[in-house]
């Protein structure tokens, strides 16, 4: 599958990249900036060559062009970046990662974005597409380390069915992550907002927690 991935130069955008690449999808970094881009993609390449072989770096109109789109700019940008390549985006699936939060003294908070939710704003913007949200919730720096096992549930939620379960088989190639469906993109405000607590929990713990569920047993598509 051929996967854009617009602001993938942050921590969670490139390790996602990263990971998808592994799998053997052609993933295209997006950026404002294609030197930017650019630079991250030379040093995913540096440090895992036999890996990184069909990842490579444009701008976010290019990366919007891919089969798939996920957003994974800072929550203010995400409806923005999104609309400023709506056209692109029509009929596509696009998974929405961003979270909206903010950090006040010593604690992570999270905000209310338009609509409840970065991903119901997304949808909002570009209503052509198919939003999905998805991967709040995995540890950014972990998730860009190969060597590092990423254990962890993901909640996915659409209010497109087909394109949810597209998500979730997506994610499911990705070694040790379990994809769930938590249901409608209503569910995105709560889930987004979660993260702020995992958040806390890791300045408490010095740690860098991660989501997993008990009493769920079996496959997560039946």
């Amino acid at each position: 599958m051929e996967i854009g991935i617009l602001g993938g130069t942050g921590p969670a955008g490139s390790g996602l990249a990263l990971r998808l690449a592994a799998q053997g999808h052609d993933v295209v970094i997006g950026s404002r900036s294609q030197d930017r881009a650019a630079e991250i993609v030379a040093g995913l390449k540096a440090k895992w060559p036999e890996q990184t072989a069909t990842l490579t770096a444009g701008d976010n109109a290019l990366a919007s062009s891919a089969e798939l789109v996920v957003i994974a700019t800072p929550w203010d940008a995400a409806w923005t970046t999104a609309k400023s390549v709506g056209h692109r985006l029509a009929g596509k699936v696009v998974l929405c990662m961003a979270n909206a939060l903010i950090k006040v003294g010593h604690e992570f908070q999270p905000l209310v974005p338009p609509r409840g939710s970065v991903a119901a704003s997304v949808q909002a913007a570009v209503p052509s597409c198919s939003v999905v949200a998805a991967l709040h919730h995995v540890p950014a720096k972990e998730l860009g380390d190969l060597n590092h096992p990423v254990e962890s549930d993901v909640l996915v939620c659409s209010d497109d069915a087909a394109a949810k379960v597209r998500c979730m088989q997506l994610i499911a190639e990705l070694k040790d992550l379990r994809p769930l469906d938590a249901g409608d993109l209503t569910q995105a405000a709560p889930i987004e907002a979660f993260t702020a607590v995992l958040l806390q929990l890791n300045v408490r713990y010095k740690t860098r927690v991660a989501v997993k569920f008990t009493g769920i047993d079996g496959d997560p598509f039946a």
